[in-house]
């Protein structure tokens, strides 16, 4: 019952991000504060999503680079662009978390780099379907793994973290075992404290010159 309001919720959020795609909400001469502002407004007057659980995130050129802790400062977004955004949205209490990267004009490079993360993402999500058993430093290894094997470095000390109801930090505690991190040792697929937990796999790539990055995440189905 949980997992399928979970995933309800990602599919308003997924709804969220096609609108903004196909009517090109996402273009160059505006700040990252103006673009994440409008998508507020798309998302509370088409969608009826008011409440969030993280902050929004929208970042581009050389901000791409920073993991969501970071604050860096608001930039303006050009021609030939990337761009990568998270959003949290809560939907009838249930948390989503949703991510995605778009690049503006042709770069061969910057449209890699984004093809590489989906690929790795999909990649992570079969890897750990085909264990019977994987923890949180497994799964981060694979996904540090696949961006090295690439070119690229991974641009977080995390792959992912647990989503539930609204407040998820009320359910579970803020202590590794509950991120996809190398620090967690317990089994991503186990009960923990008799709770049942869901998963949002995240996967961010920078350049090696850190020049930019990309940004890939939703829920682990």
């Amino acid at each position: 019952m949980k997992l399928e309001k979970l995933k309800d919720t990602q599919k308003i959020a997924k709804e969220l991000f096609d609108i903004i795609e196909k009517e090109n909400i996402i273009r160059s001469n505006i700040s990252e504060r103006q673009l994440s502002l409008e998508i507020y407004e798309i998302a509370k007057d088409r969608l009826g999503i008011k409440k969030y659980w993280h902050k929004k995130i929208v970042r581009t050129g050389v901000n791409t680079i920073f993991p969501y802790d970071e604050k860096p400062n608001d930039l303006m977004i050009k021609e030939d662009d990337i761009i990568w955004i998270d959003f949290g949205p809560i939907f009838e209490n249930f948390e989503a978390d949703f991510g995605r990267t778009y690049v503006l004009g042709n770069n061969n490079e910057k449209l890699n780099l984004k093809l590489t993360v989906e690929k790795a993402w999909y990649a992570a999500r079969n890897h750990y379907f085909s264990k019977t058993s994987i923890n949180g430093l497994e799964l981060f290894n694979f996904l540090e793994g696949f961006a090295f094997d690439n070119g690229y470095i991974f641009g977080n000390n995390i792959a992912g973290h647990l989503i539930d109801e609204f407040s998820h930090y009320k359910i579970h505690k803020s202590t590794p075992e509950n991120y996809i991190c190398k620090e967690n040792l317990i089994d991503l697929k186990s009960d923990l404290d008799g709770l049942t937990r869901f998963w949002i796999l995240e996967v961010h790539f920078v350049t090696k010159n850190k020049q930019f990055g990309s940004f890939f995440e939703q829920l682990l189905i």
